[in-house]
């Protein structure tokens, strides 16, 4: 058969096909090219083209294995088929085999290097095999081929975006709309980059465009929802992420969003179940491991905490706030070394993280390991000069080893911590910080911002601002000292906290007596000497018929818990009278219980065997324990004002120091202190210790002293 006699009928049936196509009568264009596609003889363009028409038919019936049958055969016949490898490129990309649909795009490229539909489509391919560089470039070279394409400029505009380059996807996303006005995506990416850029407003103004496009549009919800977080606005931040919840139930990313609104509104078990919710959609959703981590340790949780951080971790090794907030926990459980461990693993995530350098100083700071602890604080300020909170542990740190000269000017750091009370007291006080200039003839108002103990021991100083000239000195202090400070040599007048503050702009400067080192220049072997306090001899006669009711014999108080607010309470308070029930076999002595506060009912109810006189529960000031104190032997305590007071009135006092934590004022290594050098002694819980130790080395130290003693009352 002639072939040119065939081709014109042949030529009908493709063109009949392509019309019944055009109709979406798929199914028929098929039937009307499948007889010459399988035919032997035919000419090979005609072939071509119903090959083309047969694998568009297929893939429209969604037989891709039949479509790319067909147009790879068609290719055979025709290799410069172009818009076969468009077909065959669209088709390789729905079924994810992308190289393959990148050598499609490739060839048609190649074939009609003017197309800028081929690029787009290219840069798409290029863009899903993460060739991310490469899809930037070929979504240009479509744009130089036309300046008004919308969807490359929109293709552009995420990769620029996700390629950190967001003045340029701005551009790009705005260059979009003009022709994808109602293209409710452009929208929601733009916001996304103005986000980035910080212009909120705008960035709103982007997510409420794309939902009055497309008002059931979750993913514009929950970054609308972002941004009113961001500003503040949580209320609606929090309707907006159930509002793409309500479209999209299971949305993992509204999930996390909500559960961190609802974390800043402290509703935590809520909190927490968002995010244990967005967990149950993406159960590798490290993020929200990782959040549910925050919330669980904010809920003292700190167990449950732990397997939430170890889990974000397993998902994202490279998640580094998660190591160094499974070492905090750890921290709080005590496990130091393996806080350890986890905050050099975050260091070796993020070598310049401030933060985990901080707080591995911390952890080694509590496992007294101090060279090294300095070392991470010192590294921690290196990377931020105004952190805070590592210049008072390095302060604490140099004042616990003697290093008193930048111990005590970084330890001023305090009155730039926002959480530190001494911050408060800087804005409240209307007259200036004294900063250690001439005091001749000025007034001092000596505010009192730290604990009981510490302006017992710092009292020492009046006498030296005193000293320095100052007309007059005022100490506004706790009720419970006034009486004591009344007659401390070069306290004028002793007032409480309101009256002083209504008085400041009486007073030339303020200062606190922990700041009075500094300007004084102390160094340990430069420390004053205790001030003397005295009994006032009232008072001592007020007590002395309770304290001779006891049997004859030497006299011991007892203290054996601190103020239960202290930060580091539950190492330095012991938690029962019982532990100190060894001390009840020394021969020839009674014991009073100075406690006050926590552990007075322990007192009224002492062991059968050993008289105790509970005195703490009746006392109203330091003046009256001062009275029996006076009247005392021997002062055994944990750290805690009392062994200020009994050292300062001059009575032999013995302090049970914690296994950690221990307070910078003790030192290290060293059973007395140079504040106290006459009358204080140390007994240290050493490492591994429970508090039966130190209480059996006071026992036997109890023996040595007054065991074999005369039994004469005080």
């Amino acid at each position: 058969m002639n072939h040119t006699q065939l081709a014109s009928p042949i030529d009908d049936i493709n063109q009949r096909a392509v019309s019944s196509f055009s109709a979406g009568q798929f199914a028929e264009a098929l039937s009307m090219v499948t007889p010459l596609v399988d035919g032997d003889a035919m000419p090979d363009g005609a072939l071509a083209d119903a090959l083309n028409i047969a694998g568009a038919c297929s893939f429209a019936l969604q037989r891709p294995a039949e479509a790319e049958r067909y147009w790879r055969r068609c290719l055979q016949l025709r290799p410069d088929y172009a818009d076969v490898y468009g077909s065959l490129g669209m088709l390789l990309k729905s079924l994810g085999r992308l190289s393959a649909a990148k050598a499609m795009y490739r060839q048609l490229v190649a074939l009609r290097p003017g197309d800028p539909d081929a690029r787009n489509h290219l840069g798409a391919v290029l863009y899903g095999l993460g060739y991310k560089e490469e899809a930037e470039a070929s979504y240009r070279q479509a744009l130089a081929i036309r300046p008004d394409y919308a969807e490359a400029h929109y293709n552009r505009g995420i990769v620029l975006h996700e390629l950190r380059r967001p003045q340029e996807a701005e551009a790009a996303f705005r260059d979009a709309l003009p022709g994808l006005p109602a293209h409710a995506e452009v929208h929601n990416n733009l916001g996304n980059v103005l986000m980035e850029l910080g212009r909120l407003a705008e960035a709103d103004a982007a997510y409420r465009e794309a939902l009055t496009i497309r008002p059931q549009y979750p993913e514009a919800l929950n970054n609308l929802g972002g941004v009113l977080k961001a500003t503040f606005r949580h209320t609606e931040a929090e309707l907006a992420f159930r509002l793409a919840l309500a479209i999209r139930p299971d949305y993992a990313e509204a999930l996390l969003n909500l559960g961190t609104v609802l974390a800043d509104f402290e509703r935590l078990p809520e909190a927490e179940a968002a995010y244990r919710d967005a967990i149950a959609q993406r159960p590798d959703y490290a993020e929200a491991h990782y959040n549910l981590g925050v919330t669980l340790c904010k809920m003292e949780h700190l167990f449950e905490a732990e397997a939430a951080y170890r889990e974000a971790i397993r998902l994202r090794p490279d998640l580094v706030h998660a190591h160094n907030n499974l070492g905090c926990v750890l921290r709080r459980l005590d496990r130091l070394p393996a806080a350890v461990d986890a905050f050099e693993q975050a260091l070796g995530v993020c070598p310049d993280m401030a933060e985990a350098h901080y707080n591995l100083g911390a952890a080694r700071a509590q496992l007294m390991q101090f060279p090294e602890a300095e070392s991470a604080y010192r590294r921690a300020l290196a990377l931020r000069a105004d952190y805070g909170d590592a210049k008072f542990g390095l302060s604490v740190l140099l004042l616990g080893m003697g290093r008193f000269e930048e111990g005590w000017r970084l330890y001023e750091c305090r009155y730039q911590q926002p959480g530190f009370v001494h911050h408060k007291t800087v804005a409240m006080l209307g007259c200036p910080q004294w900063q250690g200039d001439t005091l001749a003839d000025k007034s001092l108002l000596v505010w009192q911002e730290d604990g009981l103990g510490d302006m017992i021991q710092f009292s020492r100083y009046f006498a030296l601002l005193k000293a320095q000239g100052a007309s007059h000195i005022a100490f506004a202090c706790a009720p419970s000292l006034h009486r004591l400070m009344a007659c401390v040599d070069g306290v004028d007048a002793v007032l409480d906290h309101d009256t002083a503050r209504a008085q400041t702009s009486a007073y030339d400067c303020w200062t606190s007596l922990l700041s009075a080192p500094l300007h004084l220049r102390t160094s340990v072997d430069t420390i004053p000497r205790a001030v003397r306090l005295a009994a006032e001899p009232a008072l001592v006669e007020r007590w002395r018929p309770v304290l001779d009711a006891l049997p004859s014999g030497r006299r011991i108080g007892l203290v054996w818990k601190g103020n239960a607010n202290h930060h580091n309470d539950v190492n330095r308070s012991i938690p029962s009278l019982a532990i100190l029930a060894p001390l009840w076999s020394v021969p020839g002595v009674s014991f009073v219980s100075l406690q006050k506060g926590r552990g007075e009912d322990e007192a009224r109810q002492p062991a059968a065997d050993q008289p105790l006189l509970d005195l703490g529960s009746r006392v109203t000031d330091f003046a009256d324990s001062a009275a029996i104190i006076a009247q005392l032997d021997l002062v055994i305590c944990v750290d805690t004002s009392t062994a200020h007071l009994a050292a300062s009135l001059g009575k032999p006092c013995w302090v049970m120091l914690p296994e950690k934590d221990i307070d910078w004022r003790w030192l290290h290594d060293r059973n007395d202190s140079p504040w106290y050098p006459h009358t204080l002694r140390l007994f240290r819980r050493a490492p591994g210790e429970d508090w039966s130790m130190p209480v059996e080395r006071v026992r036997e130290a109890c023996v040595e002293r007054f065991g074999a003693a005369d039994h004469t009352p005080n």
